[in-house]
């Protein structure tokens, strides 16, 4: 009897409000969804106001993606991809109880994660050192042509900026929320707070980073890649 697993009734992870493990959960796992529908609207705002404006003014706002660093941007999805292994990774090795396992793989998304800030740093200190941030400074070369053209492209240049830098970094903003997330998850996975029968936090952790990384997915081919070339 003395060998008997704790029964989710006296398990110490177990809310007063909740009748068991199962319900737990799955109430959990339904407040990170809700949270998730919020998220896909802020963002879906903000990727119709981009593709509106970019069908409005197609030639100038392929101008200034071209202006984007498509090896920085192809390194930093490669790194996201990664970094959602290593969640998956994490969340498996928090399934069967392996607490130095799911320690390792939390790091290794923190140390990713960290990595594409990192390199997206290093994109914006280029657009601030070519005066593409809008502002005062702004200044865009565009497509050689008319002069009297020049004040439009720039202006519907800033405009693609502005959307850039603000789609972009609602996003950089998401990913040091996770970044500080999955370093409190780290601290207390070390101290044995997670085990097999409960890893809730660590999986629904694991749904924000997977969505987090998606809405990347979609940032780099509109951003970078749409009308790449002449």
């Amino acid at each position: 009897m003395h060998d008997s697993p704790i029964t989710a009734e006296h398990n110490p992870a177990l809310r007063h409000h909740f009748s068991d493990m199962a319900q737990q959960k799955n109430a959990a796992s339904l407040g990170m969804w809700l949270f998730l529908v919020t998220e896909i609207m802020f963002f879906g705002g903000m990727f119709c106001a981009y593709l509106i404006y970019r069908l409005a003014f197609f030639n100038d706002f392929s101008a200034a993606s071209r202006s984007l660093d498509i090896r920085l941007g192809a390194t930093n999805t490669a790194v996201l991809i990664g970094s959602s292994l290593t969640v998956v990774l994490a969340v498996n090795a928090a399934q069967s109880g392996n607490r130095k396992r799911l320690v390792t793989y939390l790091l290794a998304t923190i140390f990713l994660g960290c990595v594409f800030l990192g390199i997206k740093a290093v994109e914006y200190k280029q657009k601030f050192d070519e005066h593409h941030v809008p502002g005062p400074t702004f200044d865009f070369e565009g497509e050689k042509g008319a002069a009297e053209e020049r004040p439009v492209v720039q202006g519907h240049a800033q405009l693609f900026f502005v959307l850039y830098f603000l789609m972009t970094g609602m996003h950089a903003i998401h990913m040091i929320i996770g970044v500080g997330l999955f370093s409190v998850l780290t601290l207390l996975a070390w101290k044995g707070h997670y085990t097999s029968s409960y890893y809730t936090p660590i999986e629904n952790s694991g749904l924000y980073w997977h969505f987090v990384d998606i809405i990347w997915i979609y940032l780099f081919p509109l951003l970078y890649l749409i009308n790449r070339h002449h």
